[in-house]
Protein backbone atom coordinates (compact mmCIF):
# COMPACT_ATOMS: atom_id res chain seq x y z
CA UNK A 1 0.00 0.00 0.00
CA UNK A 2 1.27 3.32 -0.86
CA UNK A 3 2.18 5.52 1.95
CA UNK A 4 0.55 9.38 2.15
CA UNK A 5 4.55 10.60 2.08
CA UNK A 6 5.11 9.41 -1.45
CA UNK A 7 6.65 11.18 -3.99
CA UNK A 8 4.79 10.97 -6.86
CA UNK A 9 7.34 12.43 -9.59
CA UNK A 10 7.78 15.32 -11.78
CA UNK A 11 3.72 15.30 -13.32
CA UNK A 12 3.53 15.27 -17.06
CA UNK A 13 3.98 18.33 -19.13
CA UNK A 14 2.29 17.56 -22.55
CA UNK A 15 2.99 19.87 -25.40
CA UNK A 16 0.05 20.58 -27.46
CA UNK A 17 0.12 21.72 -30.64
CA UNK A 18 -2.96 23.47 -31.39
CA UNK A 19 -1.44 25.86 -34.65
CA UNK A 20 0.41 27.39 -32.46
CA UNK A 21 2.59 25.58 -28.94
CA UNK A 22 0.35 25.13 -26.15
CA UNK A 23 1.23 23.63 -22.46
CA UNK A 24 -0.72 21.57 -20.18
CA UNK A 25 0.86 21.56 -16.69
CA UNK A 26 -1.12 19.00 -14.27
CA UNK A 27 -2.11 21.06 -11.50
CA UNK A 28 -2.87 18.85 -8.47
CA UNK A 29 0.33 16.91 -9.50
CA UNK A 30 2.33 19.78 -8.78
CA UNK A 31 0.58 21.14 -5.71
CA UNK A 32 0.83 17.28 -4.25
CA UNK A 33 4.68 17.58 -5.41
CA UNK A 34 5.36 21.08 -3.60
CA UNK A 35 3.79 19.90 -0.48
CA UNK A 36 5.75 16.19 0.11
CA UNK A 37 9.51 18.91 -1.02
CA UNK A 38 11.64 19.52 2.01
CA UNK A 39 11.30 22.75 1.08
CA UNK A 40 7.45 22.94 1.95
CA UNK A 41 7.88 21.18 4.83
CA UNK A 42 10.98 23.88 6.48
CA UNK A 43 9.92 27.13 4.72
CA UNK A 44 6.67 29.66 4.55
CA UNK A 45 6.35 29.01 0.96
CA UNK A 46 6.95 26.74 -1.96
CA UNK A 47 6.82 28.33 -5.92
CA UNK A 48 7.53 26.99 -8.85
CA UNK A 49 8.03 28.54 -12.33
CA UNK A 50 5.50 27.04 -14.87
CA UNK A 51 6.09 29.73 -17.29
CA UNK A 52 9.03 32.39 -17.86
CA UNK A 53 9.48 34.29 -21.39
CA UNK A 54 10.09 38.01 -22.41
CA UNK A 55 6.19 39.01 -22.07
CA UNK A 56 4.95 36.95 -18.36
CA UNK A 57 6.11 34.76 -15.57
CA UNK A 58 3.33 32.49 -14.60
CA UNK A 59 4.24 30.54 -10.82
CA UNK A 60 2.56 27.90 -8.82
CA UNK A 61 2.90 29.28 -5.36
CA UNK A 62 2.18 27.34 -2.31
CA UNK A 63 2.07 29.40 1.05
CA UNK A 64 1.72 28.34 4.70
CA UNK A 65 -0.78 29.30 6.96
CA UNK A 66 0.20 33.08 8.78
CA UNK A 67 2.69 33.83 5.89
CA UNK A 68 3.08 37.62 5.22
CA UNK A 69 4.44 38.73 2.16
CA UNK A 70 5.22 42.42 2.09
CA UNK A 71 5.84 43.87 -1.93
CA UNK A 72 5.72 47.00 -3.98
CA UNK A 73 4.95 45.99 -7.59
CA UNK A 74 6.89 47.46 -10.78
CA UNK A 75 4.89 48.64 -13.49
CA UNK A 76 4.25 44.81 -14.93
CA UNK A 77 0.70 43.89 -14.50
CA UNK A 78 0.33 41.38 -11.54
CA UNK A 79 -2.62 38.18 -11.33
CA UNK A 80 -3.53 36.46 -8.20
CA UNK A 81 -5.46 33.14 -8.82
CA UNK A 82 -6.29 31.18 -5.57
CA UNK A 83 -6.60 27.48 -6.53
CA UNK A 84 -6.68 26.47 -2.74
CA UNK A 85 -7.44 28.10 1.04
CA UNK A 86 -7.60 32.21 1.34
CA UNK A 87 -5.82 35.54 2.15
CA UNK A 88 -5.93 38.74 2.70
CA UNK A 89 -5.17 41.51 0.58
CA UNK A 90 -3.67 45.10 1.82
CA UNK A 91 -2.80 48.71 0.77
CA UNK A 92 -3.05 51.76 1.66
CA UNK A 93 -6.26 52.47 0.41
CA UNK A 94 -7.61 48.88 -0.26
CA UNK A 95 -8.49 45.62 1.30
CA UNK A 96 -9.98 42.61 0.17
CA UNK A 97 -10.52 39.25 1.15
CA UNK A 98 -9.79 36.60 -2.23
CA UNK A 99 -10.28 33.02 -1.53
CA UNK A 100 -10.89 29.69 -3.36
CA UNK A 101 -11.92 30.53 -6.96
CA UNK A 102 -11.20 34.37 -7.09
CA UNK A 103 -8.89 36.61 -8.66
CA UNK A 104 -7.01 39.58 -8.09
CA UNK A 105 -5.44 41.80 -10.64
CA UNK A 106 -2.83 44.99 -9.86
CA UNK A 107 -2.31 47.08 -12.96
CA UNK A 108 -0.39 49.60 -11.58
CA UNK A 109 2.72 50.64 -8.93
CA UNK A 110 1.40 49.63 -5.39
CA UNK A 111 2.62 48.60 -1.85
CA UNK A 112 0.54 45.76 -0.92
CA UNK A 113 0.67 43.54 1.60
CA UNK A 114 -0.83 39.69 1.55
CA UNK A 115 -1.73 37.35 4.63
CA UNK A 116 -2.37 33.84 4.40
CA UNK A 117 -5.21 32.91 7.08
CA UNK A 118 -4.80 29.26 6.04
CA UNK A 119 -2.73 27.22 3.53
CA UNK A 120 -2.93 28.70 0.35
CA UNK A 121 -2.08 27.61 -3.33
CA UNK A 122 -2.32 30.44 -6.07
CA UNK A 123 -1.10 31.12 -9.47
CA UNK A 124 1.32 34.02 -9.44
CA UNK A 125 1.24 35.76 -12.93
CA UNK A 126 2.98 38.76 -14.07
CA UNK A 127 2.28 40.37 -17.17
CA UNK A 128 5.47 42.25 -18.52
CA UNK A 129 5.07 45.86 -19.60
CA UNK A 130 8.18 46.77 -21.10
CA UNK A 131 6.47 48.35 -24.61
CA UNK A 132 4.64 51.13 -22.03
CA UNK A 133 7.95 51.43 -19.87
CA UNK A 134 10.07 51.91 -23.34
CA UNK A 135 7.47 54.09 -24.86
CA UNK A 136 6.50 56.94 -22.13
CA UNK A 137 9.42 56.24 -20.13
CA UNK A 138 7.40 57.13 -16.58
CA UNK A 139 7.67 55.07 -13.44
CA UNK A 140 3.21 54.65 -13.15
CA UNK A 141 0.93 56.53 -10.83
CA UNK A 142 0.96 56.46 -7.19
CA UNK A 143 -2.66 55.15 -7.36
CA UNK A 144 -3.32 51.69 -7.67
CA UNK A 145 -6.56 50.27 -10.09
CA UNK A 146 -6.86 47.01 -8.73
CA UNK A 147 -9.53 44.60 -10.05
CA UNK A 148 -10.74 41.83 -8.24
CA UNK A 149 -13.25 39.02 -9.68
CA UNK A 150 -15.69 36.57 -7.42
Amino acid sequence: MESDTTFHGPPKETVLTVGSSALRKDLPGLIRNMKLSHTWANGDLNAMILIKDSERNVMLVALHEGTEIVSYQSNDSITFQIIEGKMEFNTRKTSAAIGMGQVLTLNEKVKYRLTVSEETVMLLSIAKDTAARNVSGRSGSKDAQVNYWR
